[in-house]
């Protein structure tokens, strides 16, 4: 059995990934920078979570930057078992691309760019790469499910279109070079060791001490969260399943059953025993008023399907907040 790179380790989703993946016997390689985006302590605290359990010798951890190519690159040669990757690290978040647009183009564009060359590079050793794309490809729609083949030339923040720069060239590198990849588009993804600018953590933050919780749009919207350990079993089905040779498929991978935000508040409230003081506020730029998932293709290629309702996640969640925090 071959080793599996897993970029953005030290992340919300790549920490999951990595957890699964060392569970069923693989070596894994991460790779993350660290970058101080939210607070690097809680990157630190899931790594430590992660390889206190791991076999010796299973995970090894590399703090590098995905637009550093040269180091990439070499760290890809450096590992002559390296056959699989799960490229998750990227730059996140809708609204900071507001404030920092070069850290997506960055991430997003070049560092995406890196481990697509270091796969063109490795002249088929590496047989399958799963790379995080999201659904803020779509843009600002109302119009029923998102499914794979609606257009997404539209995006309405720098993030999506980072993201729509990732899939295109993945196509491009799939078309040149024989190379093998899948594209998943992440819907609204929730759940224990999160990530602290998502609207959950920041009501459960804000809610707990007092403070009143933020409502963009006046709270009417509507998403596809999607519980962490679905997402990790749909990761590990794809990373299982290569396309054949110059083969690039991309897919939806969410809840498929969109929920009103204000449903998520009062689930809240009722979990933490608090009553939310909200603030209500216009339309974030960049935000998109829904999202959903038409998980069909996902459900035929791979037999997978989520499972976890919001009630039964934001549970786990808040357990998991007070084990953490205390």
């Amino acid at each position: 059995m071959g080793s599996v790179l897993v970029t953005g380790a030290a992340g919300f989703i790549g920490a999951h990934v990595c957890r699964a993946l060392l569970a069923r016997g693989e070596r894994v390689i991460g790779l993350d920078n660290l970058t101080p985006y939210y607070d690097p302590a809680l990157k630190r605290a899931r790594l430590a979570a992660m390889t206190g359990t791991a076999p010796s010798g299973a995970f090894a951890f590399h703090q590098l930057d995905l637009s550093d190519h040269e180091a990439v690159l070499a760290l890809m040669r450096a590992e002559p078992d390296l056959d699989r990757v799960a490229h998750l690290g990227a730059q996140a978040g809708v609204r900071w691309s507001l404030e920092a647009p070069f850290a997506y183009t960055a991430a997003n564009v070049t560092g995406h760019l890196s481990i697509l060359e270091g796969v063109r590079r490795s002249e088929g050793r590496i047989r399958h790469t799963v790379y995080a794309s999201t659904s803020s490809v779509y843009g600002s729609r109302t119009d029923g499910a998102f499914r794979e083949e609606d257009r997404v030339d539209r995006p309405a923040s720098l993030y999506a279109a980072t993201k729509v720069a990732g899939e295109a060239m993945s196509h491009a590198y799939a078309s040149l070079y024989g190379l093998s990849l899948t594209g998943l588009r992440f819907f609204t993804v929730y759940g224990p060791w999160g990530r602290p600018d998502m609207a959950y953590w920041l009501f459960t933050d804000a809610m707990l001490k007092g403070r009143p919780i933020r409502l963009f749009n006046e709270g009417r919207m509507v998403r596809d969260f999607t519980y962490v350990d679905d997402i990790v079993l749909g990761v590990l089905a794809a990373l299982d399943h290569p396309p054949e040779a110059g083969g690039h498929r991309v897919y939806n991978i969410g809840n498929s059953r969109p929920e009103p935000l204000l449903d998520l508040v009062a689930i809240l409230e009722e979990l933490l025993g608090v009553e939310a003081r909200r603030e209500l506020m216009p339309m974030q730029p960049g935000d998109v008023p829904a999202t959903f998932a038409d998980v069909s293709a996902m459900e035929r290629d791979f037999g997978w399907r989520p499972t976890t309702d919001l009630r039964t996640g934001l549970t786990r969640f808040v357990t998991w907040w007070r084990g953490y925090f205390g």
